[in-house]
């Protein structure tokens, strides 16, 4: 019984933070009538009020994000051409980051580079697990597991350092850029800024919820070199 309240309170936190986003945004995710643009609309507006006229803006099917290698801010479909609170706070959020390349934000230049060099060290850690794999299949030669359990750490391993930089950048964009625009730019009435507070919290809380995963499977690759 003790095994089973911890694997529950460890999914809990785990997979709360992101369960708990996608209500939040669901919630606010009805089209305002009152609202004078889309969420598309307003990110173009944003950029061209803080003199990024060569960011772009553009729709996409692989989620909310900016690309500071492209300087394009792009957005999902419910989220560009949406009149939602939903679809004009994250517009407002992604905005945040462009702000921050504008401006040299160091963390979101780390970040950037981080990404780089994680995705290569995890091509690479692959890599040697898979012929690992196929080594210990042939030769049976118990220090392959050792080898596998190291390539494991370092490929988890920087999937979380990569997760620990983003954090900061995330709530920069959100409390430190988005909210600001949007209370004292005028653009969502001052019954919403809860809401919206709510809505940029759990933008920041998917990355919380991505380095828990990611604690969790370096805690596994830990565990078994051990």
């Amino acid at each position: 019984m003790p095994w089973l309240i911890l694997i529950v309170l460890l999914l809990a936190i785990v997979f709360g933070p992101s369960l708990w986003a996608r209500t939040v945004l669901s919630r606010h995710a009805a089209d305002r009538p009152d609202f004078p643009g889309t969420g598309g609309e307003l990110a173009r507006h944003l950029l061209d009020e803080a003199g990024l006229s060569e960011v772009r803006v553009e729709q996409t099917e692989r989620g909310d994000h900016y690309d500071p290698e492209d300087k394009t801010v792009r957005l999902s479909e419910a989220n560009f051409d949406g009149r939602s609170l939903t679809a004009v706070t994250v517009a407002a959020h992604e905005v945040g980051h462009a702000l921050q390349d504008g401006n040299g934000y160091a963390p979101l230049r780390a970040r950037t580079d981080m990404v780089k060099w994680a995705a290569r060290l995890q091509k690479i850690g692959s890599a040697i697990l898979f012929g690992s794999i196929l080594l210990g299949a042939v030769t049976q030669a118990p220090g392959l597991g050792l080898l596998m359990a190291a390539a494991g750490i370092a490929t988890m391993g920087s999937a979380v350092v990569v997760h620990l930089i983003t954090l900061p950048v995330e709530f920069d964009a959100s409390f430190g850029r988005a909210l600001p625009i949007l209370d004292s730019g005028g653009y969502l009435p001052p019954e919403d800024m809860p809401a919206a507070r709510s809505i940029l919290r759990a933008c920041a809380l998917t990355y919380v919820a991505g380095s828990l995963v990611s604690l969790l499977n370096l805690w596994r690759w830990i565990r078994f070199l051990r």
